[in-house]
């Protein structure tokens, strides 16, 4: 998945401005406890970041942009 529809994806799944919080500010479990913009800096795949957005919201990311 590349970068920018990784962004597409978040924020139309949190809106802009939720979407960046999330990125900057929520630590994920299933990141090893670091944030969205943590995980991709240190060069994890986004689509190991997205999978990890989908298990810790599920009831928020829509069945069409899993």
């Amino acid at each position: 998945m590349r970068l920018t529809d990784f962004w597409t994806r978040l924020e139309e799944a949190f809106g802009p401005g939720y979407a960046a919080s999330i990125a900057s500010d929520q630590v994920l479990s299933q990141l090893d406890g670091r944030t969205i913009e943590q995980a991709l800096a240190a060069g994890e795949e986004t689509h190991v970041v997205w999978r990890a957005v989908v298990a810790a919201y599920p009831d928020r990311v829509p069945t069409r942009l899993r």
